[in-house]
């Protein structure tokens, strides 16, 4: 979820909007407040199909019959105003994840929860049935899983995109990898389609995919029509029933009555989903109290002028040329087959700022991509202890390790040229089986943004370069700032903590001031001097051989290492219990000669660097 933009932050109906929460091609879906305090998730539609002859009457037709659905497994309608500008649905607010989101963050589902999935569906589709509806856009993304069993979302919208103008004809609606056969070929629907794609989500739960996946959409459908599917991977206590529902002839499958009687009694369990699964639920509930805490978002614009309305109107007809012009059309669900949050192209950061050395400093590498999709590798988990200020390590769906490194030297020697990222070449590396994917920071040349994969099994490099490549997105979007408290060094340039002046007062002439990392800085002055900000934690006085200093009120650690070779520590600041922040000089002389007496004066001059920051 996001914050909303101003010109979101109006009401809806009776409805004060909190959050966005994702765009798809229909509409856009925000999280709002009702007047008697229950979330709703509220689906505003796209202003082209609002204009569109006829839409206005199906998606009226289609909310009166979904208001008639109520059951424990789908996500209740509450509220709808066809007649509104942007004409807008209001349904209960489900926490939990897509099964898409959760295959992918958690694998194949047990045979356990895959009963559990089943059964919640067919119940699910009894009731929409029931109601006089046919779902007809049954998919992973319609289907969230929450603590207490799988929620139908979405029931009955598609029919009101059907015959609209920005669909062509002989357009497909739906999504091809989890429709039925006579769904694909636009013939007459019953609710045995639904049935249909109810099976293809179980083989989707349980093998990680679609039965019927082509490298095209047009592939996808014919294999809907004429393909057998393959459940080798399908546990047998569920392949005869997806099997069954999976009968191309629609007169064979079972009605979702049958399903029930098929499955019997579903034994309970504390959680009917894996752990991993539990966790993203637990996430998205936490984000939730996030939310309802933060400040009331800024009222909205004043209307544009006339003159601005007309060129938002060319601008939504050209995107509605640009559907047409499609040969084959899939209408998805407001919230997008595969949901992702919303962050509209004028909010995102250019890539030079997004990739800058301040932009940078200012990011928790592990806030970055914790939580985050990555086309063909699932959710990323960020390693709970990290050890570095500026790298993490990631674990895929799969289970494969990523690392995420920010602001380290670029190694170019060796490294191949691959395909760019948002208008950045990218380096390739071969690490003996693995790869490294770096993009050179654009104000920093020498320095990179890179990621690593050391494991020698699969496309390395094409998941290295995946993730580089969402990281990039992230920093546009402005994810994984760092929650820091005040006064951190964390964010601050470490080559503007001692100044010109200071420099020379203590080491003589400077030849050079270097950014050698992204909390590192090197002076060179008759050698080499480094100051680095890097994490710690609380600790004893170090051991024989360092002896502690007085720094202007700061207890300071003195190592001298050679007579011309002298280094020095102190804590910053203490970050909480088991986090310090700490900054580190050492000075590595050409000659020897009050070595260390220069490293504490640097020191002291550092530290006043850091009080008036």
């Amino acid at each position: 979820m996001r914050p909303l933009r101003p010109d979101e932050a109006g009401p809806i109906g009776r409805y004060r909007p909190l959050a966005a929460v994702g765009e798809g091609g229909m509409g856009r879906v925000l999280l709002a407040v009702a007047p008697d305090g229950r979330l709703a998730a509220v689906k505003q539609v796209h202003p082209e199909f609002a204009h569109d002859p006829g839409f206005r009457d199906r998606f009226a037709h289609e909310v009166d019959v979904s208001r008639r659905v109520s059951g424990a497994y789908t996500a209740a309608v509450m509220d709808a105003d066809p007649s509104a500008e942007a004409p807008w649905l209001a349904s209960v607010y489900v926490a939990g994840p897509s099964l898409r989101e959760a295959v992918d963050a958690a694998g194949p589902l047990p045979v356990d929860s895959l009963k559990y999935l089943a059964a919640g569906l067919a119940a699910a589709l009894a009731d929409i049935h029931r109601a006089g509806l046919i779902h007809r856009d049954l998919k992973p993304s319609n289907v969230l899983l929450t603590s207490d069993g799988p929620r139908v979302i979405d029931f009955g919208i598609a029919r009101a995109v059907e015959g609209s103008d920005l669909t062509s004809t002989g357009a497909v609606i739906g999504s091809p990898s989890f429709m039925s056969p006579e769904q694909a070929e636009s013939a007459h629907l019953t609710p045995a389609s639904d049935v249909f794609s109810l099976g293809a989500l179980l083989v989707m739960a349980a093998t990680g995919r679609s039965p019927f996946t082509g490298e095209t959409a047009p592939q996808t459908l014919y294999n809907v029509v004429h393909a057998d599917p393959d459940l080798s991977a399908v546990p047998p206590e569920i392949r005869s029933l997806a099997e069954a529902c999976l009968a191309k002839d629609p007169a064979r499958r079972p009605a979702p009555e049958q399903i029930l009687d098929f499955l019997g009694p579903v034994s309970p369990a504390a959680s009917p989903w894996p752990f991993a699964v539990g966790q993203l639920i637990a996430r998205q509930e936490s984000e939730v109290r996030a939310v309802l805490s933060w400040p009331a978002p800024l009222p909205p614009l004043p209307p544009p002028a006339p003159r601005r309305r007309r060129l938002a109107w060319a601008a939504a007809a050209l995107g509605a040329a640009a559907v047409v012009g499609v040969g084959v059309v899939v209408a998805v669900n407001i919230g997008g087959d595969e949901q992702e949050p919303v962050t509209p192209r004028a909010t995102r950061l250019p890539v030079e700022q997004a990739l800058s050395v301040d932009r940078l400093r200012g990011t928790d590498p592990c806030a970055l991509l914790d939580g985050a999709q990555v086309r063909g590798e699932g959710t990323l988990t960020a390693e709970e202890n990290p050890i570095h200020l500026n790298r993490c390590a990631y674990e895929t769906s799969e289970g494969d390790t990523v690392k995420l490194v920010i602001g380290e030297p670029v190694q170019a020697a060796g490294a191949e040229r691959g395909a760019g990222i948002a208008g950045l070449p990218v380096l390739l590396t071969d690490l003996t089986g693995g790869c490294e994917a770096t993009i050179q920071l654009p104000g920093e040349p020498g320095l990179g943004l890179r990621t690593e994969d050391s494991d020698p099994s699969g496309d390395a490099c094409g998941r290295t370069r995946a993730v580089l490549a969402t990281a990039v997105q992230q920093l546009r979007d402005r994810a994984g700032a760092w929650d820091l408290p005040g006064h951190s060094a964390i964010t601050l340039d470490p080559c503007s903590l001692v100044d010109d002046t200071a420099a020379r007062d203590v080491l003589g002439t400077v030849t050079g001031t270097a950014l050698t990392r992204l909390h590192e800085c090197e002076w060179t002055a008759g050698g080499s001097l480094t100051l680095t900000v890097s994490p710690g934690a609380p600790r004893a006085p170090p051991d024989e051989g360092y002896r502690p200093v007085d720094l202007a009120g700061v207890r300071a650690y003195v190592y001298e290492v050679s007579p011309e070779s002298c280094s020095l520590t102190w804590t910053h600041r203490r970050l909480d219990t088991d986090r310090t922040e700490d900054v580190r000089i050492a000075y590595h002389a050409n000659v020897a000669g009050q070595v260390c007496a220069k490293t504490q004066a640097f020191a002291e001059a550092a530290i006043e660097g850091l009080s008036d920051s």
